[in-house]
């Protein structure tokens, strides 16, 4: 009769079905298949990889317009305006909202095109803002 507590007892289908490797692993260690020490690894690796995305968000420069360009904004990767410009061509007194229109167009291409880079940098900026993967680690 086998013995419950035996090692090959922590060798669940899930541990098994995540290769022969971290089976051995497990087996040597007397742990299936953790090993914290890559683990920690991996999650300094996407640590930096996230700081890394975000200093290329905030270099990047994005400009939207309206108007056939009358308007421009230009916002970076945080969404923080750079700079704005009117052409005078688009400003009739008689009319302002007209230029507020045109305003508000030309951020939103500009906000458009940062929310579609922040997705290609950070797949997961879509899930509702997990924060900051170095949290869930104490920091790392």
């Amino acid at each position: 009769m086998s013995n419950p507590e035996s090692a090959d007892s922590a060798l669940t289908p899930e541990v098994l079905a995540q290769g022969p490797e971290v089976v051995a692993q497990g087996a040597e260690s007397g742990m299936a298949g953790f090993d914290f020490g890559s683990m920690m690894e991996m999650a300094q690796n996407v640590q930096q990889q996230a700081v890394e995305a975000q200093q290329q968000l905030a270099a990047t420069e994005l400009v939207g317009s309206a108007g056939g360009g009358v308007v421009s904004v230009t916002l970076n990767g945080h969404l923080h305006l750079v700079a704005l410009h009117i052409n005078p061509s688009a400003v009739d007194p008689e009319d302002p909202s007209m230029l507020e229109d045109l305003i508000s167009a030309a951020w939103q291409d500009a906000h458009d095109q940062v929310a579609q880079l922040q997705a290609q940098v950070d797949p997961m900026a879509g899930l509702g803002g997990l924060g900051d993967i170095g949290d869930l680690f104490g920091g790392v």
